[in-house]
């Protein structure tokens, strides 16, 4: 009873986390009880502290409940990231397993770098967030913006480019100083990364897809946030060996969402819009090409990925992922004939 007991708190506190409404009601289908046991449940939880629910019946909604919360305003000139990360957020954590706690010391660290290194900004914000299943981190600098910034060091037609470079992995504006992989392996290695910067907004989520989002809006800038399940079983090993052939410890592999490669109501048709795509696919061995989200292709398109780029770079493995019968009908025509 114990375990069926905590398997249904869970399940509030993760819908709690996300604002539902109704939390009792969707928590009474979801295991098939009574909604007045579900409700026993939820009572226990705000009881806890963990939860807060305001309104009634249908208009109930339950949030959880911040355990610890702190922000800092650091001066990004002299400021070093494994002195922020030893001095203020490795305290808050510590009771977290050490395959949580690596997690965040890479990520943080990471983020806190790009902005001393990249940003051009002059101070960085900091905010944690702890709750009963969560910890939350968001790192906001006054710089440039990454995205525009990436745009206007790599000379891209658009900023919205940036973000399908480095869903990518491996691009850097300053090669000498940086492998360009922080950015990449935080994204995978936290339940959610988000980027907003500016207009843009980027995020990954762990089991997803990578998406963006256009704004109205103009925030100067670059702010990242993390999320992380205070009892997540990822290590940062895994996180690495997922993108390393057998055998090897370099990274080697990636996995692009090709829709990135779309802007906002584009179709993917162009030959021009391949060879963005498959630009710096030389720097790996092998590239895994995800068409989640992508209904069709142009043959032009297809034919400048999988027998022009493909029969130029021998050397880099080509495999194609989620596809719909007309994507693979692109693909199979453009296949040399062997």
């Amino acid at each position: 009873m114990r375990a069926r007991s905590k398997e249904i708190r869970n399940y509030m506190l993760k819908a709690c986390r996300d604002k539902s409404v109704n939390v009792a009601a969707d928590t009474a289908k979801q295991f098939g009880i009574s909604r007045q046991a579900a409700s026993r449940h939820l009572h226990v939880l705000e009881s806890s502290g963990l939860v807060v629910s305001t309104g009634i019946k249908n208009t109930k909604r339950s949030v959880l409940v911040p355990l610890q919360t702190r922000s800092w305003k650091l001066t990004l000139a002299g400021l070093k990231e494994d002195v922020v990360w030893r001095e203020h957020i490795a305290p808050l954590i510590s009771d977290l397993s050490q395959n949580v706690r690596d997690l965040w010391h890479y990520g943080v660290t990471e983020m806190i770098n790009n902005a001393i290194d990249h940003s051009d900004g002059v101070s960085l914000m900091i905010r944690f967030s702890r709750n009963a299943i969560d910890t939350e981190v968001t790192l906001v600098d006054d710089g440039e913006g990454i995205f525009h910034r990436i745009q206007r060091l790599t000379g891209l037609y658009d900023a919205r480019e940036s973000i399908l470079e480095l869903a990518k992995g491996k691009l850097t504006t300053d090669p000498q100083h940086h492998t360009g992989e922080g950015i990449f392996f935080t994204s995978r290695a936290f339940d959610r990364f988000v980027i907003i910067s500016r207009n843009l907004h980027f995020s990954h989520q762990a089991e997803k897809d990578d998406w963006l989002i256009d704004s109205d809006t103009d925030l100067p800038g670059t702010g990242i946030y993390l999320r992380l399940s205070n009892d997540g079983q990822r290590t940062i090993k895994e996180i690495f060996d997922e993108y390393a052939e057998p055998d090897e410890h370099s990274f080697s592999k990636t996995r692009v969402p090709v829709k990135l490669a779309r802007h906002e109501g584009e179709n993917l048709v162009s030959r021009s819009q391949a060879k963005r795509l498959v630009s710096r696919f030389d720097k790996f061995k092998k590239v895994i090409l995800d068409f989640e989200g992508v209904e069709e292709i142009g043959q032009a398109f297809a034919d400048e990925i999988f027998r022009v780029f493909a029969s130029t770079h021998p050397e880099v493995t080509l495999i194609y992922d989620n596809i719909t019968p007309e994507i693979t009908r692109m693909i199979e025509r453009a296949l040399p004939v062997k």
